[in-house]
């Protein structure tokens, strides 16, 4: 289970900064935000998924 946990988190990391890249290329202040939250989200995942207890 933890491993699909980290997978997905792995999954939404590269879609937050796809949607960071697109929102850059396109101009789009909106895609630029839902990426970065994406991103926030990824990264609070892999910190709970590590400061969790085995």
């Amino acid at each position: 289970m933890r491993y699909l946990l980290a997978l997905a988190a792995v999954v939404v990391l590269a879609a937050g900064v796809a949607g960071v890249v697109l929102g850059e290329s396109d101009d789009s202040p909106g895609l630029q935000f839902l990426g970065g939250l994406l991103v926030i989200g990824a990264l609070a995942i892999g910190v709970r998924i590590a400061r969790r207890p085995r």
